[in-house]
This record gives C-alpha cells, structure tokens and sequence, in this order.
C-alpha cells in the first residue's frame, strides 16, 4: 500500500514526518532519508497495531498535482 507522507523542516532543522491517513503517525530526522526511513517503520508499527486490534486499515489518500500557471492569474506580478 501507498501513503502520502508530509515532510516539513523545523525551526531547529529538524525534519518532521507525518502521515495524514494515519492520525498520530509522526516520526523525525536530522535528514530527509532519515526521517522517511523513521516514519516507514512508524507507520508499519501503525497498521501492524491497526491488524493485531481487527482495526480497519485506512485505504490510502489518492491525490493529484495541479500545474498552476502565476502569469495567467490576475494581479500577479
């Protein structure tokens, strides 16, 4: 299964991880890879949890990038 996972930088430089589908599945990094490897083991405990409890697993978010062109919008300089 697929899981969108957000990845913002902190005020420390610290990398945040979390998953939107999983509330509460949050993991971190001092890198990028870092904290994706630390979030994928966090969200294996999370539906390996979600499995053992008879939890239904969340389907996964499906989403699609939208091109936005700035020199088509009005008022943009």
């Amino acid at each position: 299964m697929k899981f969108r996972v957000v990845i913002e930088q902190d005020e420390d430089g610290k990398f945040i991880a979390s998953c939107p589908t999983l509330p509460g599945c949050v993991s971190d990094g001092n890198t990028r890879d870092e904290a994706l490897a630390n979030i994928k083991d966090a969200m294996e405990g999370y539906l390996a949890s979600l499995q053992k409890s008879g939890d239904p697993i969340p389907s996964p978010i499906t989403e699609e990038i939208i091109d936005v062109n700035l020199g088509q919008i009005e008022g943009a300089a």
